[in-house]
C-alpha cells in the first residue's frame, strides 16, 4: 500500500508543473532545517493551490498558517495585479528566514505576512477575502471559518487543509484531535451557504466555495 502511494506522488508530480527556483530551494531548506517537514504543502499540493488561485484571481487572499511560505508563493500566482495576500503564522522564529523568501519572490510587495495570533490578527485586517486558506492549529480551525465566513464573497473559495487526517477519520474510537477534525468537516458538510467537496490529496484538502 506504501509503495503504492508513493508511486502514485511520485506520477502526480511528473505530469504537474515542475517547481520554480525558489520553491525548490523552500523545500530543501524546510527538510534540512525544520523537525516537521512533512507540514509543507510540497510540489503536487503546491500545483493544486496554485491552480485554484489562478482560477479565481482573487483580489485578497488571507492564509492561516504560513510555516515556511512555500504554499503563500503558491497561492501569490494566481493574485490579480493589485491584489495581496495576508499570510498569519504564530511562529516568530521562523520570521526572518520566511520574509527573506518573500522578498526573493516575484511577490514579495504584495506578501503581508503577520506574526501573532489569527484570532487577534484577523479582525485588523480589513476588507474582503476572495480566496482563504486554513492551516493552522487544528480545533481552531472552526473558530477561524466562524470568524472569515461573512468576509467572503458569493464566489469566494475556502481551502482547509488536512481533513482526512492520516486516514483516522475513520477510526472507531478517535482520539480528541480526530473528534476535532470530525467536528469542522460536519460543520462544513452542512453549511448550506456554500458548495463543498473534499480533494483526497495528500492529507485531505476540503474545497468550499460561497453560494
Amino acid at each position: 500500500m506504501i509503495q503504492c502511494e508513493n508511486q502514485l506522488s511520485t506520477y502526480l508530480e511528473e505530469t504537474c508543473d515542475e517547481e520554480n527556483g525558489l520553491l525548490k530551494k523552500i523545500h530543501r531548506e524546510t527538510y534540512l532545517k525544520e523537525t516537521m517537514p512533512h507540514m509543507l504543502s510540497g510540489h503536487y499540493q503546491g500545483r493544486v493551490l496554485s491552480m485554484v488561485s489562478k482560477l479565481v484571481r482573487p483580489k485578497q487572499i488571507l492564509e492561516i498558517g504560513t510555516f515556511t511560505g512555500y504554499a503563500t508563493l503558491c497561492l501569490a500566482e494566481g493574485l490579480q495585479e493589485d491584489g495581496t495576500i495576508h499570510t498569519i503564522d504564530i511562529n516568530e522564529e521562523q520570521e526572518e528566514r520566511v520574509s527573506a523568501y518573500f522578498a526573493e519572490s516575484p511577490y514579495g510587495s504584495r506578501i503581508h505576512y503577520h506574526i501573532g495570533d489569527a484570532i487577534t490578527v484577523i479582525p485588523t485586517i480589513a476588507g474582503m477575502f476572495d480566496l482563504v486558506f486554513i492551516d493552522a492549529d487544528k480545533k481552531r480551525n472552526l473558530t477561524y471559518y466562524n470568524m472569515l465566513i461573512d468576509r467572503i464573497p458569493p464566489g469566494g473559495v475556502v481551502l482547509v487543509d488536512n481533513v482526512l487526517w492520516k486516514g483516522k477519520v475513520f477510526d472507531s474510537n478517535p482520539d480528541n484531535q480526530t473528534k476535532q477534525v470530525l467536528e469542522l468537516n460536519h460543520a462544513l458538510a452542512e453549511d448550506k451557504r456554500m458548495e463543498k467537496l473534499i480533494l483526497p490529496i495528500r492529507d485531505g484538502l476540503f474545497v468550499l466555495r460561497k453560494k
